[in-house]
């Protein structure tokens, strides 16, 4: 399995396919879609693709939140590729990213069913479990 990571322009083929990913894996399950205006909001973030064999099997979204702190969005690893180290590798490739970028603390809003698979990565959670998307979630991040 040769993993490789790209940056993936806004509006591209390859940008389509990323939206068709995390529809299929963080939408499509609870019912919801994207809008054109959720989309449009992207255009100025960093996409990041993970391949598998040129096969996109993983992607996340680095949005600047302040001068120093970026958050990660959007976190999706195709239903195949589970369970094989594509997520690890992903946000260990973010989190570079990020301090290649400047920053020094990541931050996200990860699912409830994540929690454990991003504190194994050395995040902790922040404050109270929240609803978001209609589940539960927490704020969670960590120094870079």
């Amino acid at each position: 399995m040769m993993l490789s990571f790209r940056f993936i322009e806004y509006g591209s083929t390859a940008w389509h396919d990323m939206v068709s990913l995390r529809d299929i894996v963080l939408r499509k399950p609870l019912g919801l879609t994207y809008t054109e205006e959720y989309l449009q909001k992207e255009i100025n973030d960093q996409l990041l693709g993970c391949y598998t064999d040129e096969l996109l099997s993983g992607c996340c979204i680095l949005t600047p939140f302040d001068d120093t702190t970026v958050q990660l969005r959007q976190m999706a690893v195709d239903n195949a590729f589970q369970g094989q180290g594509i997520g690890r590798q992903l946000i260990l490739f973010a989190e570079q990213q990020a301090k290649n970028n400047g920053f020094t603390h990541l931050m996200m809003h990860a699912r409830k069913e994540a929690k454990g698979f991003y504190e194994k990565l050395g995040y902790s959670a922040k404050g109270a479990e929240f609803e978001e998307v209609g589940i539960p979630h927490y704020e969670m991040s960590k120094e870079l």
